[in-house]
Parts: structure tokens; C-alpha cells; sequence
């Protein structure tokens, strides 16, 4: 039997779109599997089809409604654990409660860790991640860990834009490194904004580090959540002589009144992946997906073949 043979691909129901991309990218069929739910909300889920000896792949983003999509994947990584896979590999997209990777306050609990002992204790063999918002999750973990980044994907996308007199803009001085490796593949300059939180989302805006003025920006993050963050930082560029400004980001969280937010302010575009199902009834022309189906399907089958992963961003 060889490595693709043995390679099979399950999903929760976070994110079906996107799992069957990965499929068709991979040339698999989606694994036989049902999910529901018992009268009561429980979930209940049945794989279909043989995995004794298969290395399975759940691709499971955790975006909302967060905890059942959690319990989807603690249950799916179980029943293929229990019915003998030969590794359970956890492809997730998106990683939830990663914002609470550390004690800020006295009794802070840090629940990305929590998280990471979660999914171990159920079975998973390796994880598979994007963009995670603290990199020092992968820490967490006792078991394999790729991180992959949708840097490359942002930087082809914007390349065909042609900006010439432009500038890469992080949101924050968290988000530094980020920016700056998507201004070292566009080959322009980086600034930052200098903000603080006076509490969970909600941001202001202290001072722009970098020159700005007269130039086309390319505002970066990893998340877009409430939008605040951005929508507080495209008009203090404005405010500083910016003509255009873009906004980026991995993970299209949108909850609140995101939407809304962005599709007012004064953005030219907002760009982002689809690790998170959206709703595109709700979006409006300003709005472009890119799809990170390629990237996770080759990381996939490398995985599957035991070939080199970081070759993908040489």
C-alpha cells in the first residue's frame, strides 16, 4: 500500500467547503463520516469506512461557533483513534483561544494550552496549523507541529497589484515580524502603529512609526475579529497623508459588527483566506478570498510521503 493509498481526509462541519478543496487538490474522496446531534445538543459522529491503518486528516477550524466545533474535533480525533488509524493528524485552520496563550492578570487561565492538552489527550498524532497568533503555541504541544503561514498567498496576490510607491503596515508592534516578511517578498518599506488596549477588543491608536505619507499602505494582520483594530488604524493613516489603504489578514473571525465596520470604512479592499468560513451573501465587492486549499493539500501530502514541509516557503 502505498503513502497515498493509506491517505484519507475527514472534516468537522466548521469548515466543508474548504475540506473538500483540500480533497480535490489531494485527488481523494472526503472519508465517510456522519455528524449530528442528539436531541439534547450532544454531537454524535460515525466514520463510514474503514481508517484501520490509514493516516487521517481532520481538517477542523475552530471559529464559531467555537466550542461545538472544539467537541467536533476532540470527538472525531477519538473515533479514529479507536478505530485504529495509523496516525490522526489535527489540520486546523484556524486556532481558537489563541489570544490566551499566557497570564496577563493574577488567575489568568491560558487556555491555548489547555486546548493543546486537549487534543493530545484524545489521540492526535501531529497538528497541522496556520498563522497561529502567538507562535509559541507549537510549544504546547509534545507531539509534531507544522506551522504553516499564508504570507506567500497575501504577497502573490498583491504583486499583481503593482503597488510601487507603497507601504507595509502593522497593526501593532506584535505583529512586526508578520509585516515585515510580507514587505521583504513585495520589496517595499515597513511602518507600525503604536496602539494600546484598554480592554479585550477594543484599541487606540498612539502613534504611526515609519514613513506613510503619499504612499499606498497594506495594513497586515493575523486576525480580523471586531475590526477595530484596523478600521482605528486605516484612518490614522489616512489622517497622515496615506492614499490607499489595504487591509489583510489569515483568519476572518468578522464577528460582531465586523462587517459592517469594514464594508464603511476607508479601505480600498480587504483581503483574507478562507481558514474561516464566511458568509459571502454578507460581503460586498470590497471583500476577496484566497483560498489556502493548495498550501494545506501539498503540506498533506508531503506529510503523508515524509517529505519536507518548510521547503513550501523557500
Amino acid at each position: 500500500m502505498t503513502s497515498r493509498d493509506r491517505l484519507k481526509i475527514f472534516c468537522g462541519s466548521a469548515n466543508l467547503k474548504l475540506a473538500r478543496e483540500i480533497a480535490d487538490y489531494i485527488g481523494v474522496p472526503l472519508g465517510a463520516e456522519k455528524v449530528s446531534r442528539f436531541s439534547d445538543g450532544e454531537i454524535e459522529i460515525g466514520i463510514k469506512e474503514s481508517v484501520r491503518g490509514a493516516d487521517a486528516f481532520i481538517i477542523q477550524p475552530m471559529s464559531a461557533p467555537i466550542n461545538e466545533n472544539i467537541m467536533e474535533l476532540l470527538i472525531l480525533i477519538d473515533a479514529l483513534k479507536r478505530a485504529s488509524a495509523r496516525s490522526v493528524n489535527a489540520v486546523i485552520p484556524y486556532y481558537g483561544y489563541a489570544r490566551q496563550d499566557r497570564k496577563t492578570r493574577a488567575r489568568d487561565p491560558i487556555t491555548a494550552k489547555l486546548l493543546a492538552d486537549l487534543i493530545t489527550a484524545a489521540g492526535a498524532s501531529r497538528i497541522v496549523a496556520m498563522d497561529l497568533h502567538a507562535g509559541q503555541i507549537q510549544g504546547f504541544f509534545n507531539i509534531p507541529f507544522d506551522h504553516l503561514t499564508a504570507i506567500p498567498i497575501l504577497a502573490d496576490y498583491f504583486k499583481q497589484k503593482n503597488i510601487t510607491r507603497g507601504v507595509v503596515v502593522s497593526p501593532d508592534l506584535g505583529g512586526l515580524t508578520r509585516a515585515r516578511e510580507l514587505a521583504n517578498r513585495l520589496g517595499l518599506p515597513i511602518a507600525v502603529i503604536d496602539k494600546k488596549r484598554p480592554a479585550p477588543n477594543k484599541a487606540e491608536v498612539m502613534n504611526i512609526i515609519g514613513k506613510v505619507k503619499h504612499k499606498d499602505a497594506i495594513m497586515i494582520d493575523d486576525i480580523i475579529d471586531t475590526s477595530g483594530t484596523i478600521i482605528l488604524g486605516a484612518e490614522a493613516l489616512i489622517e497622515k497623508g496615506v492614499r490607499d489603504v489595504y487591509a489583510c489578514c489569515s483568519h476572518p473571525v468578522f464577528s460582531g459588527p465586523a462587517l459592517e465596520r469594514l464594508s464603511a470604512a476607508p479601505l480600498v479592499e480587504i483581503v483574507y483566506t478562507n481558514t474561516i468560513h464566511v458568509d459571502e451573501s454578507k460581503l460586498n465587492s470590497k471583500f476577496k478570498a484566497l483560498s489556502v486549499a493548495p498550501l494545506i493539500g501539498e503540506a498533506i501530502i508531503r506529510i503523508s510521503e515524509e517529505r519536507s514541509v518548510s521547503e513550501l516557503f523557500n
